[in-house]
């Protein structure tokens, strides 16, 4: 009787919930990191039947490409996936506050994750959940006989839900604040992030802390060591990029992100990074006007 192995992780992702597919790599959201043992106290006066916490967890597997040699697909995925899990480590050896690793299994392609509850930057501003297809006022309008509005008339947008929440606290210019500032404990630790996006990003509560929220920096698999500080200004160009392409008229948005990011960064380190940001943002128009 043969026996075939199987990476225990593999098991895992059987029960668990498919929530992103990305072309590197799966994510998915598990109820339990392990099952939930009950603990029994035989039948007396205290008698009761107990059973710890679950532990939700993300998992992200880096499934095999069948379009590259075997070895070579795994010896990149194992490589990329010890430095997403180092670089998290190091990240929140510094104070950079990033998901918890909790465990790395390296044939099975898995790293296991603290899952972060709250909401992403870009559903607090509005730019909906990741992968959701937004509908403009006109078309619901038309899909429900309603009258297409004229121009001069206003459009009201709901308020997301994160951020009726964040309202109290400052709301976005607070936020905004808040993203600078963890940018800058990032970029102080050597690290980049290779996908700063606003659905890279997520606002979690914190009602027992010093401060009302933190902003969580998620999905590592692109980080790197920087060397140069061109690699920063290509993270923060990314950012940018994302801000306009996500969310219009964000200059403002933006622009006080910066503003924390100088001020937590310093501005010894700061005044090269600017001179590449400019540089860069440069390369990008003329890419854009050339195709």
């Amino acid at each position: 009787m043969s026996y075939e192995y199987r990476a225990p992780s593999l098991h895992l992702i059987d029960t668990a919930t498919l929530i992103k597919q990305g072309a590197e790599a799966r994510v998915y959201a598990l109820d339990a990191l392990l099952p939930s043992p009950s603990v029994y106290w035989p039948s007396s006066s205290s008698a009761s039947s107990s059973s710890p916490a679950p532990t939700p967890a993300i998992l992200k597997h880096r499934f095999p490409k069948t379009y590259r040699h075997p070895a070579l697909d795994a010896s990149l995925n194992k490589t990329r996936l010890q430095f997403e899990a180092r670089a998290l480590f190091r990240c929140a050896r510094a104070g950079v506050t990033v998901p918890r690793v909790l465990w790395v299994d390296e044939p099975g392609g898995t790293l296991a994750l603290e899952r972060i509850e709250g909401w992403s930057v870009r559903e607090v501003l509005g730019g909906g959940a990741e992968g959701e297809v937004e509908v403009g006022a006109n078309d619901e309008r038309e899909r429900d006989g309603t009258e297409t509005p004229r121009e001069d008339e206003e459009v009201v947008v709901g308020e997301s839900e994160g951020m009726a929440a964040l309202a109290p606290h400052g709301g976005v210019p607070a936020l905004m604040t808040a993203v600078g500032e963890a940018l800058a404990r990032l970029h102080h630790t050597g690290v980049v992030h290779g996908d700063l996006t606003t659905s890279n990003m997520m606002v979690r509560m914190t009602p027992d802390g010093a401060s009302p929220y933190e902003i969580v920096l998620i999905d590592f698999g692109l980080a790197s060591q920087a060397t140069l500080p061109e690699n920063y200004a290509v993270d923060l160009y990314v950012l940018e990029r994302a801000f306009a392409s996500t969310h219009p008229a964000s200059e403002g948005m933006y622009a006080g992100v910066l503003e924390a990011y100088a001020a937590g960064l310093g501005e010894k380190k700061w005044k090269p990074i600017e001179a590449k940001l400019k540089e860069v943002r440069l390369r990008g128009r003329k890419r854009d006007m050339t195709g």
